[in-house]
């Protein structure tokens, strides 16, 4: 497929490996950024990043306010949870989690009345803040990654002394087949992005920051040309239209030419890569002071009726955007996220949490049928990671988990590319995800091995 540049002296920039799976864009692209009704109840996972779990500050029968932290960070990588409307707390109970389980939640009975906790919401004059003070104020509002990976973002933004960053990348990508949130939120609010940009800038000493758009976003490119165009250490690049080009390693690869190292991180080779969506959060924490309380959600596919993009608040059930988007009788998958590396759920009882930035509804489902690898190398040519995903299938079938781990299966980024470009339709992800869980499960178990003898001595 091929796509019109803004310029034709640009040359969008790639990486090695990848797929073209269709787009599907242009079901919610022209639908600008609607407020979601206001829930009457939420329900908020205590949850909703990678790290230790939040710890349940209110009970049941306490009045709450927007903004105010209900669930505190439970360490360092840990981010707090805030109350997304105003109200009642009515349970603290483990509650469907979109990634299998009970987790502990929050559930807030709203007053109708949607009021801010005093304080939040209000412009901050942080001019002369240090990074340590812009830090502090982003893990308070409980910012997490808002492109999907839910890492903790003051974290990110806490490199070591010997591990200098000289380039932010602002990744307005969005390589995911169907969703929008990030198109409409670059050609929406182009200044809340650069501004939250700069903030991040000043809070790691960087003076080079690189918003990164695909080529077949024509139009947000020069929406946030033109608006970053008076901001000398922020320029705007476009990159090729294929998959997986958002993720961090890749992106990193394409605009920088820099190989981040097996097992390392982009902060290894000078680079920080913080979504769109994380940076117009980092606006509202440092210059609102406002907590993380709601996000843009893309509810799309060909199941719904009116494919849209919603300002959600954070824990508002599932059912009321399907509804609101008209899902159609008869859709027979749903999936948190886009087709790639989204999640299947089997029910649509879950609630919108910080790192769902959209929500696909499909007619069709796969049966899941798959025959042998029958060794054509797809995979391996495809692999953006540079893996062989077919030998990593096997190993895990086979159970042989050190094997795979010594054929680097912790790289992989599980972008789905491998199970995408299948003949076979083997599901190489899953068996991934089945290798990574049981080399936790090992690791966990010789620590706790190790602890009873040292406590035997």
């Amino acid at each position: 497929m091929s796509h019109a540049v803004a310029n034709d002296a640009v040359r969008p920039k790639t990486f090695p490996g990848g797929t073209h799976p269709p787009e599907k864009k242009e079901l919610s692209k022209d639908r600008p950024i609607e407020n979601a009704p206001l829930p009457q109840r939420v329900c908020i996972p205590l949850s909703q990043h990678i790290g230790a779990p939040c710890k349940a500050v209110v009970d049941k029968g306490a009045a709450v306010k927007k903004g105010q932290v209900i669930g505190e960070a439970g360490g360092f990588v840990s981010v707090p949870v805030h109350a997304s409307i105003s109200g009642v707390v009515a349970a603290v109970e483990k509650r469907p989690s979109l990634f299998g389980g009970l987790v502990p939640c929050i559930v807030i009975d709203g007053d109708g009345k949607d009021e801010w906790l005093e304080g939040c919401n209000k412009p901050v004059d942080h001019s002369r803040w240090d990074a340590a003070a812009i830090r502090r104020k982003v893990a308070e509002c409980g910012l997490a990654g808002m492109g999907g990976a839910t890492f903790p973002t003051h974290v990110k933004l806490s490199p070591p002394a010997d591990k200098p960053i000289d380039t932010v990348i602002i990744n307005g990508v969005e390589c995911e087949p169907y969703l929008t949130c990030d198109y409409r939120l670059m050609l929406e609010q182009p200044k809340r992005i650069i501004d939250g940009a700069e903030i991040i800038l000043r809070a790691v000493d960087c003076n080079r920051g690189i918003i990164a758009i695909e080529a077949n976003k024509p139009d947000a490119y020069e929406v946030m040309k033109q608006h970053a165009g008076g901001h000398g250490k922020i320029s705007v690049e476009m990159v090729a239209v294929k998959y997986p080009q958002g993720a961090e390693k890749q992106l990193i690869k394409a605009l920088l030419k820099r190989e981040v190292p097996s097992g390392g991180l982009p902060m290894d080779v000078g680079a920080l890569v913080h979504n769109v969506g994380t940076a117009a959060a980092v606006f509202d924490a440092v210059a609102l002071n406002k907590p993380v309380v709601d996000r843009v959600v893309t509810i799309t596919g060909e199941g719904v009726e009116r494919p849209s993009n919603f300002l959600v608040r954070i824990g508002t059930p599932l059912t009321m955007l399907l509804e609101k988007a008209g899902m159609m009788p008869g859709a027979q998958k749903l999936v948190f996220g886009g087709p790639m590396m989204g999640l299947a759920q089997f029910t649509p009882d879950l609630p919108v949490t910080k790192g769902a930035s959209g929500v696909l509804v499909l007619m069709e489902a796969y049966s899941g049928d798959y025959q042998n690898c029958i060794r054509c190398g797809r995979c391996v040519q495809s692999c953006p990671s540079y893996l062989v995903p077919s030998e990593l299938s096997m190993m895990a079938e086979a159970r042989e988990w050190e094997m795979a781990r010594e054929n680097n299966v912790l790289d992989c980024i599980e972008c789905g590319v491998c199970a995408y470009v299948c003949p076979a339709k083997r599901p190489i992800v899953h068996l991934v995800k089945l290798t990574k869980n049981e080399l936790l499960r090992i690791k966990k178990e010789a620590g706790a091995k190790k602890k009873a003898v040292e406590a035997k001595k």
